[in-house]
Parts: C-alpha cells; structure tokens; sequence
C-alpha cells in the first residue's frame, strides 16, 4: 500500500481567551471598545480618509495597554496564548521572546469588510472576538500554497478539510484565534444588523 503523509502543516490555535488569566469581562471589553471609538477623533477620521467601513483603532492608537487597564490584562492572558502556540509550533526563540507589537479594536458594521491580507515583520498574529451577531461573516483564511497551484484541478465539494484551499471559521464572543503571520485571512461582508467587534495584535520576535 501506498504512504501518503501531510506535510508543512499550517497551524491554526483556537481557544478560550478565559483559559488563562486573567479573566477579561466581554462585557466591560466591549463597552470600552465603544467608549474608545467614539472618543478617537484621528481614528474616525482615518476611517473616514481611507473608506474604511466601520471603525478601527490600528492606525490612530498605539498604547491601548497602558490606557485602559481592561486592555492590560487582556495583553496579559495574549501573552500565555501566544507563548502556548509559540510551544506548539516548536520555534526555537534562542535569548529572545515573542513580543506584542501592535493590538487594535475592529468595529465592522452590517456590510463592512476587510479584503485579503497577511501581517508582514511579524511572526505570529491573532484575534480575539468581542462581539459575534448571529448571521456575521466568518474568518476565511487562504491555503498559502494556492499561488503556486497552478494547473491543479479544482478539489471535490467534500474534499478534506486540510485540503480545501479556503477556511471559513466562525469564532464566537470570548475566543481567541492565533495563526503564523504570513497566512492569508479575510473577513468576508459583515451581514447581521448589528456589529462585529474584534480586537487584533501582531507579535513579533525581538
């Protein structure tokens, strides 16, 4: 019989952001995403200069931690989720660490997006969910090998899942989602009423 084995795996970590502490209320981290979007002038005005559909934070604010103790412990338990990744993947990080380099808010109201996009300089990057209205748009994350496909046949509608060439997860409010920066991920058109709040950072090893 034949030997057939998978391999160069892409690794995705899906957990509880409650599974390590400290404990970050969903509740008050939603509230202070709001709070924080409506009182950042440059970040609505960058929104509004780059026709970006809802809100963000990533380019106006940089020290959510040191403003807003909720964000503080919430870096903190990224910490342990990334560092629980980071031994899963078996990186070798010598004398230095993966560190948090940027963590922003995402408002996406019904109709917004976010097209396709890696995080390039970083080496692990992430999300974790906010607010998940029943019917919002799932994250689609893109085989990295599909440029180099070629003249591959398309696969079969029942195709395995590791050989699928597009990803659609549905996070729900209180998870946190973590993958190697250079995977291609997407958040298709939001289609509830209400919004899709998320919180994403890069870590990089430095």
């Amino acid at each position: 019989m034949p030997d057939v084995k998978s391999l160069f795996a892409t690794q995705l970590y899906r957990a509880a952001l409650s599974d390590f502490d400290p404990k970050v209320d969903n509740g008050e981290l939603e509230a202070s995403c709001y709070s924080i979007a409506d009182d950042d002038e440059a970040g609505q005005q960058w929104c509004e200069d780059n026709a970006y559909p809802g809100y963000t934070s990533y380019a106006s604010l940089t020290d959510l931690g040191w403003r807003f103790p909720i964000f503080a412990d919430l870096i903190a338990a990224l910490d342990r989720h990334v560092a629980a990744f980071a031994e899963h993947l078996e990186f070798d990080l010598g004398d230095r660490q993966l560190k948090l380099e940027d963590i922003w808010i995402n408002i996406l109201p019904e109709g917004g997006s976010h097209s396709s996009h890696i995080h390039p300089h970083s080496v692990i990057s992430g999300t974790t969910y906010v607010a998940m209205p029943g019917g919002t748009s799932a994250l689609k994350l893109e085989d990295p090998r599909l440029p180099m496909m070629m003249a591959a046949p398309p696969r079969k509608k029942g195709a395995r899942e590791e050989l699928k060439p597009f990803i659609y997860l549905a996070p729900k409010a209180g998870e946190v989602l973590l993958w190697e920066s250079w995977l291609r991920h997407e958040v298709p058109m939001n289609m509830a009423e209400d919004d899709r709040i998320s919180v994403s950072f890069n870590y990089a090893w430095g």
